[in-house]
């Protein structure tokens, strides 16, 4: 087994908080009432890298600056993501006492070590080769026209529906080759599948469970459809024609699904919403850059590090060992904050403000590093860019005329609800 690259540091004394206490960034409500900030500043600070005891979700630790989650990503071996030694996400299901048949962790590639995470990623990865980019450029650009062009003027709507939803369903819906009329079920399943807090009740586990199962019974008969058919670009074909993922049994296929519709709906959706509330907090940046178009690219990396629309990934430590100085156990869960990271004063330089021209913007975490780094990022790139370039065209501006309904998670950092009204300048 691989050993971690130990800095060379003293050891140190590790702080170690029990629960109620700030630094449990695991509660969701200081996500849904914006206030996290100055709780992970102070963790940066102090002690970035402590433990929390006695959580919701069991204990942890909490990494929270950029250097050691890049280090920490950068260790595959020796931080897991495999779901059966806890999976990506801060949820613990032993602390909870969540049974086996319940089985909220599901088996997906982005939750396997390799070489089955290599296999299964090498699978879906076509889909998101440049070329394939340029070959859907030309659709995103006609769809994302046309969706702007039918916004009411001067009057108020929610940009979350209208465009940010609206935009990443659609792609979705294209990439399965998943029927038009139906493609809201797949913004309905997301939401349902990236809600960890749905882990905390046996209810909402339930209920949860029903929806997953919907989704894996309307998927498995589009399988059943294409099972005999020649191979097209949709994903459902490529794991159909591919040797490590045509048998997958029920949970992994549904984890896979769970996976790319969440990694495909969740993440450029609240990147759009990121997009229209963050340029309102910043009324000069967002001058410079409706004067200064061709900032356009390096925005969009400034856009999705101030949203960040994970918040965290899990690792679980695979043997004893330390992390900057820090004594890590078999089997402790570590959370990687990219939420945090991407705030890391050390890195970015007035972190908490949305600079366009930031000349480091492309250093951000939230797509992850290392083998696990998001398959789907560069679609992510190119949805949010012509989303900007073509409001850029109509010279439109979204105003964000109350504050938005955010979403209430620990997980999925971003919104439900954004009343904006549109002008031009």
């Amino acid at each position: 087994m691989a050993t971690a690259a130990i800095p060379e540091t003293e050891k140190q004394d590790t702080v170690t908080v029990e629960a109620p206490h700030p630094w449990d960034v695991s509660v969701s409500d200081i996500y849904v009432e914006d206030r996290w900030q100055p709780i992970f500043r102070e963790m940066r600070e102090t002690a970035p890298i402590n433990k929390v005891t006695g959580s919701a979700f069991g204990d942890y630790w909490n990494v929270t600056t950029h250097k050691p989650i890049q280090h920490v990503e950068a260790l595959p071996d020796i931080y897991s993501s495999d779901v059966r030694n806890g999976g990506i996400t801060v949820v613990d299901e032993k602390a909870l006492g969540i049974a086996e048949h319940e089985n909220f962790s599901l088996p997906m590639f982005i939750a396997m070590d390799r070489p089955k995470h290599t296999e299964q990623r090498r699978t879906v990865a076509p889909a998101f080769t440049p070329a394939e980019m340029k070959r859907m450029e030309g659709d995103i650009r006609r769809r994302t026209a046309e969706i702007l062009d039918d916004l009411p003027r001067g009057e108020s709507f929610d940009w979350v529906d209208r465009v940010s939803i609206e935009l990443t369903t659609q792609m979705l819906a294209i990439l399965f080759d998943f029927p038009w009329e139906d493609r809201r079920k797949l913004t309905f399943w997301s939401d349902w599948a990236g809600d960890v807090e749905k882990s905390l009740t046996p209810e909402s586990r339930e209920e949860r469970m029903g929806h997953l199962m919907e989704m894996a019974g309307y998927f498995k008969n589009l399988w059943t459809e294409r099972l005999n058919k020649p191979e097209a670009p949709d994903l459902l074909s490529r794991m159909i024609h591919s040797d490590a993922m045509r048998e997958m049994d029920e949970l992994e296929f549904m984890g896979n699904l769970v996976l790319l519709i969440v990694g495909g709906n969740d993440t450029t959706r609240n990147t759009m919403s990121g997009y229209a509330y963050g340029l309102e907090q910043f009324p000069g940046e967002r001058k410079r850059l409706e004067e200064n178009p061709d900032l356009i690219p390096n925005a969009v990396q400034e856009v999705i590090r101030w949203q960040t629309p994970l918040a965290h990934m899990r690792r679980t430590a695979t043997e004893d060992h330390e992390l900057f100085g820090h004594a890590i156990a078999a089997g402790d869960k570590v959370i990687l904050w990219y939420i945090s990271a991407n705030r890391d004063e050390s890195v970015f330089d007035r972190p908490d403000e949305i600079i366009v021209d930031r000349d480091n913007a492309r250093r951000q975490l939230a797509f992850g590093y290392g083998i696990h780094r998001c398959v789907g990022a560069r679609l992510a790139e190119l949805q949010v860019r012509i989303l900007l370039e073509e409001m850029a065209a109509r010279r439109l501006r979204a105003n964000v005329i109350g504050e938005p309904e955010r979403v209430s998670a620990c997980f999925v950092h971003g919104y439900r609800q954004m009343p904006v009204e549109l002008s031009e300048y």
